[in-house]
């Protein structure tokens, strides 16, 4: 059994990494790689070519997505960007009952 090197690795914001180290990484095209730039679910950092290491898990996911569920390159980038809709979404409405106060929460 092998082991997936984005297993072994510490993923932080502070590493950066090429466009080909996450395609190499991931098993994406480079064409798949350059939609999810292109639609901005990966984003180079300060415009270089290089990108924030924790990217490997984003571009595992679409690739995974697009494996699992036989997605095409638009249907991919598609189902990534619901994704991060869902999870910004999410982060407001966590922000917002935060700022509930205990003692009148439905919970």
């Amino acid at each position: 059994m092998s082991t997936n090197i984005s297993e072994c690795i510490w993923l932080s914001d502070h590493d950066v990494c090429s466009a080909n180290h996450l395609i190499a990484v991931s098993g994406l095209s480079a064409e798949e790689f350059d939609e999810l730039v292109q639609i901005g679910i990966i984003t180079p950092i300060n415009d270089s070519k290089y990108y924030r290491l924790s990217y490997i898990v984003t571009a595992n996911t679409a690739r995974r997505l697009r494996d699992d569920f036989e997605l095409d390159l638009h249907g991919m980038g598609l189902a990534m960007t619901l994704m991060l809709r869902i999870e910004n979404l999410q982060a407001e409405l966590n922000n917002a009952r935060a700022r509930i106060p205990a003692s009148i929460r439905p919970y």
